[in-house]
């Protein structure tokens, strides 16, 4: 028994499915202690968009620490807080009209999570939320209370009061117009639920089982709040900064959320570091209402600049769609055709093999156990975790998406065929 299993607490759960000591990492590849290397699917959840160790934002990074800049600075001034926010605006809200207020949260995705429920709640002097069936959006109590899967809110009892679950467009739901399933409850004086102050959504619902929103519904659903005096929040921590093409998952609907939340590859580097953006007018914050220790990461404000510079340089958003073309075409050619009830979904590089139907819940975990012993770390999501994730760097080179995605295949072929 290893040190981590003896002294380290049962929560732990990535090195259960990917047992091995890690010790160094660059690109897309993740080198084990004794030398292995392995095709990284995984990009730390999506935080990791620019690869491990990118060159462009690391020498930005190290600069910075050898001329002894202030590393840590609260909610203060600092040199590195104004040229993330000077790059943020001038790169990505400036071109898209974007009017938006920036909120430095707490270091996670949750913690921004937090700050735009409590906000949209002191706005609208309404306790109520809505979320949607198979949506995640993290492990603190608010968070939780959004989030669908009931397995990890176990033993945070009573943390969904005054949140309601709507019906997202997946599966069965597909079926009906879930926008006029919620404006009826809206509207109907008997349902039961009282007009919420927000809805939190994603456009992708990674964590549910790579779920992608059709434009359409995004449309209606903004529409909706608009007529409803709702607050819409977009949930942007993980197929945000560009995972699905365009920087903000949300462009390809031409909406404006009054909320949203980047978390995970904001900082470029892999740095702690989560946003809320809002509206100008919302921003009703008393100073102080709402802080933390470390809402002001100076690292990441220095990667985070650097990663918007290294996305100019190099057209980050053509590559993505390339790569996705190559997805698409590789998992309904090569995947999909194995099995008719093997499902394929995603956008930009985002994609989900579903393998529900073949009835068999631990046949992912076999999957996955079976590519990593082939040098690829995918991993598993969605309800029942039958759902197999693929979520490189956006850098990723193509031989390599390539070899990792023939890995995959054999991996198929391998545990089908016992």
């Amino acid at each position: 028994m290893n040190i981590f299993e003896q002294r380290e607490s049962n929560v732990r759960s990535y090195c259960r499915n990917f047992p091995a000591l890690f010790h160094r990492a660059k690109g897309s590849l993740i080198y084990s202690e004794s030398g292995e290397a392995y095709i990284d699917f995984l990009a730390g959840a999506g935080a990791l968009n620019y690869g491990h160790n990118n060159d462009y934002i690391k020498q930005k990074v190290m600069s910075y620490l050898e001329a002894d800049a202030i590393t840590h600075g609260l909610d203060f001034y600092t040199s590195a807080k104004e040229k993330f926010l000077s790059k943020f605006f001038e790169t990505l809200l400036y071109p898209r009209s974007l009017d938006y207020r920036v909120q430095f949260c707490g270091p996670t995705g949750t913690n921004a999570v937090e700050a735009a429920l409590k906000l949209a709640r002191k706005i609208k002097k309404r306790p109520g939320i809505f979320s949607f069936m198979g949506g995640y959006h993290g492990m603190t109590l608010g968070s939780l209370s959004v989030s669908g899967n009931l397995e990890i809110k176990a033993g945070a009892f009573g943390t969904s009061n005054h949140v309601n679950f709507m019906p997202y467009p997946h599966g069965f739901m597909e079926k009906i117009d879930t926008i006029e399933f919620i404006e009826a409850v809206l509207n109907d004086v008997n349902s039961g639920i009282e007009k919420p102050a927000a809805i939190i959504f994603e456009t992708v619902q990674a964590e549910g089982g790579v779920i992608v929103a059709p434009i359409e519904w995004m449309q209606k659903l903004r529409q909706l709040c608009d007529r409803h005096n709702i607050l819409l929040i977009c949930d942007d921590i993980q197929v945000g900064c560009g995972r699905t093409g365009s920087f903000f998952s949300f462009e390809r609907a031409n909406i404006i959320p009054d909320m949203v939340i980047l978390s995970k590859s904001i900082s470029g580097y892999g740095f702690p570091m989560s946003l809320l953006l809002f509206k100008p007018e919302l921003d009703i914050w008393k100073p102080g209402e709402h802080n933390g220790t470390f809402r002001g990461n100076q690292l990441a404000f220095i990667g985070a600049a650097a990663a918007l510079e290294y996305r100019e340089i190099t057209n980050i958003e053509q590559e993505v769609k390339t790569k996705e073309t190559f997805l698409y075409n590789f998992l309904i050619d090569k995947i999909a055709s194995i099995s008719d009830k093997v499902k394929i979904r995603g956008i930009g590089l985002i994609w989900g093999i579903d393998i529900a139907d073949f009835g068999d819940s631990s046949l992912t975990k076999k999957i996955i156990s079976r590519c990593f012993e082939l040098g690829l770390i995918v991993e598993r999501t969605g309800r029942n975790n039958t759902v197999i994730k693929i979520l490189p760097p956006l850098t990723i080179e193509m031989p390599i998406l390539e070899k990792g995605c023939f890995i995959i295949k054999q991996a198929f072929d391998e545990c089908l065929a016992k």
